[in-house]
């Protein structure tokens, strides 16, 4: 990612696409859960299943990923169709390291990437 103070996420709790504007371009970067590859979703048996805990493990890793990349912004756009983003804001403003960052949340429903490139120039236009 580019030196550029404000940051896009779109996230669900699979997968998100951090995105930047710069330079009137989108420069985006794909963060995703990392399943071991026996549960990998799109590829695993679908009768093979992991527990709660490990899942939790899973989804705290992914959080963690995403929250090395924020604390270097000032800006930060959280959107998305579920909760993951409202429970990641949750844990971001419980660290002193993100204090001095300006979060701001929306609603939105799915979006293909081109739609979601489409908001984020729009939002920050």
């Amino acid at each position: 990612m580019k030196n550029n103070k404000q940051l896009s996420i779109w996230m669900d709790y699979s997968n998100a696409l951090l995105m930047e504007l710069y330079n009137h371009m989108i420069i985006s970067k794909r963060i995703a859960v990392k399943f071991p590859d026996n549960n990998n979703p799109t590829t695993a048996n679908p009768f093979v299943t992991i527990s709660t805990k490990e899942m939790k493990h899973l989804q705290m890793e992914y959080f963690n990923e995403i929250s090395n990349i924020v604390v270097n912004y000032q800006e930060v756009l959280l959107f998305g169709p579920s909760d993951a983003k409202n429970e990641l804001l949750t844990l971001l403003k419980a660290d002193r390291h993100f204090k001095n960052i300006i979060f701001e949340l929306v609603n939105t429903s799915k979006m293909k990437e081109s739609k979601i490139h489409d908001f984020v120039i729009e939002h920050f236009n």
